[in-house]
């Protein structure tokens, strides 16, 4: 008789559901009959990278017999420049996810507890389970972190505080006074991961300087990545940075090659392309103000963004919209599994996209 394959398993893993990945544009089209279909759906940059990236990318193609840079020593060296650190304090990773599982997996003993909003980044509760730590959720309140429940959810067996600024699906802030208050009642030995993935969205001044906390000897980990405003999503590098220490620990179980040789060299060309970053911020910006104003014609609620991405309350069921929007050629993301029942996150996009999502909006809805 066969083992059975889960009683094998980590028990830590076996309570935690797949991440389940939407359909390529090209297999929706193709099973849906339709063409030129749009994906509004995660989050991404609806700009390709720029010229100086893609030159980048094409000189690194010729090197690519070689491994890549294990310590990502240029990419480190720049980037501990641009914000005013030392390469010791800057570590790289596949994307965010890599990096909430190195500190994860560095810091967090099974039995650990981990304080975690919810809804907010399913990686987060995902990788801290899989690390046999306790998740200790708690509830956003009016669509935003709420910090005075995190913290008062922090127990003597608090190892860590996620915090994504802006979160992800309500694309809504924390703001500085808010986190400096925040900040003061966490304990010495209570580790505070702030996932930054849409700063470049969200600037303002409420918007909190972690780097600066972090600098200031506060025992923070903050998370940036070159999948948003870069326009690099599909090369999958992001970068933390934090004391030196917790660095030089993280690289123990990193591995040598997590970085490949052109989400190096893209992003080293990026990170000082801020044209590029300016043209998407700026697209953006006016594509969010577009998509209210359209909103509200069609008499649909929606949370003010800080993001690339709108929380819109469709009042029906999502997943129903959902799929009526797919057969217009429209693919956006239901919030079903985060307990909105009828709500969707909708990525801002292009003004040509953002005009073709209103009028499938339109056509589902039965508006005119």
């Amino acid at each position: 008789m066969h083992t059975q394959w889960e009683s094998l398993a980590n028990d830590h893993i076996l309570g935690i559901a797949p991440y389940e990945p939407g359909k390529p544009i090209e297999e929706l089209e193709r099973e849906l009959g339709i063409h030129d279909a749009i994906k509004l759906a995660s989050n991404e940059n609806p700009l390709s990278p720029s010229d100086r990236v893609r030159e980048a990318i094409q000189a690194a193609l010729l090197t690519l017999n070689r491994y890549p840079d294990g310590s990502g020593f240029y990419l480190r060296q720049a980037l501990a420049k641009k914000h005013g650190v030392s390469p010791e304090q800057v570590v790289l990773g596949n994307g965010s996810n890599e990096l909430i599982e190195l500190i994860v997996r560095t810091f967090l003993r099974p039995g650990d507890e981990a304080v975690v909003p919810h809804p907010s980044f399913v990686v987060y509760p995902m990788i801290v389970q899989a690390a046999g730590g306790i998740r200790v959720m708690v509830m956003l309140k009016d669509y935003r972190l709420d910090l005075e429940a995190m913290a008062r959810a922090i127990t003597p067996l608090t190892k860590l505080v996620f915090i994504a600024n802006p979160n992800n699906p309500t694309a809504t802030i924390v703001t500085a006074n808010e986190v400096e208050a925040f900040l003061a009642r966490v304990p010495e030995r209570t580790i505070v991961v702030f996932d930054e993935a849409y700063i470049e969205f969200a600037l303002g001044p409420d918007f909190p300087d972690m780097l600066s906390a972090m600098k200031q000897g506060r025992r923070v980990v903050v998370l940036r990545t070159f999948s948003k405003a870069a326009s690099l999503a599909g090369l999958r590098v992001g970068y933390g940075i934090a004391d030196a220490d917790a660095v030089a620990l993280m690289n123990r179980i990193r591995q040598p090659f997590n970085t490949n040789a052109l989400a190096q060299a893209a992003a080293l060309a990026a990170l000082d392309d801020d044209a590029h970053v300016l043209e998407c911020v700026r697209m953006i910006e006016g594509g969010r103000h577009f998509l209210y104003d359209e909103f509200k014609n069609l008499g649909l609620k929606y949370v003010p963004s800080r993001a690339n991405f709108i929380l819109v309350d469709v009042g029906r069921s999502a997943a129903d919209i959902y799929q009526k929007l797919l057969h217009q050629g429209v693919i956006v993301r239901p919030m079903t599994p985060f307990g909105m029942e009828t709500a969707l996150r909708i990525t801002v996009g292009t003004p040509e996209e953002n005009r073709k999502l209103v009028k499938a909006l339109k056509a589902v809805l039965g508006k005119k």
